[in-house]
């Protein structure tokens, strides 16, 4: 497996080795000794999985004071992975990066605690998967509006399908600071 560091310290997508044949391919999704070696520290005790139609986004999310770090990857279709530092104090605050994950290519993005995280799907359908190191706790669920201008993400999509919520999200300057993780608890 090879692992790539972002412009993010601590967001790394990972490239699982790939082993194809005439009946399909098999990878390795996750195995907890080579994700610790590579410096991936989380204990995951959570799987989601989600299924989404094309143009639907969903984020930004984050959680805060019970965070989750998260190891997302599409098991069928294609999306645009994203995740925002909003943790204060950051050198990176604010900052975005993103990758393109599908069932094909098998990348994973590891997302660590104090980011906002949300994709876009790029196909027809798609299926998410993700794991994460904490189990979800709804009084900590923070939203990030997708399009906030002070961030800039270029999503791949103009007119993305939104859940309510995610429509009617704050910008991160809207957002309480004592809200927000702080860099020296995440770092």
């Amino acid at each position: 497996m090879k692992v790539r560091e972002t412009e993010l310290p601590g967001v790394v997508v990972i490239e699982p080795d790939v082993f194809p044949d005439a009946r399909g391919f098999f990878l390795e999704t996750f195995r907890a000794d080579r994700y610790a070696a590579a410096g991936i520290p989380a204990a995951f005790v959570q799987d989601n999985l989600s299924f989404s139609m094309a143009g639907v986004l969903r984020g930004l999310h984050f959680q805060q004071p019970r965070a989750q770090a998260k190891l997302v990857y599409a098991v069928q279709g294609e999306i645009f992975d994203v995740a925002v530092d909003v943790r204060l104090g950051s050198p990176h605050f604010g900052r975005w990066t993103a990758a393109r994950l599908s069932g094909e290519n098998g990348r994973q993005i590891f997302i660590p605690r104090g980011f906002a995280h949300g994709f876009c799907v790029l196909s027809g359908t798609a299926r998410v998967a993700y794991k994460c190191d904490a189990v979800y706790d709804a009084p900590s669920e923070l939203s990030l509006v997708w399009n906030d201008p002070d961030i800039g993400i270029a999503w791949p999509v103009d007119s993305p399908v939104l859940s309510a919520k995610d429509a009617a999200a704050p910008r991160l300057s809207e957002i309480e600071r004592a809200r927000l993780p702080r860099f020296a608890e995440t770092a």
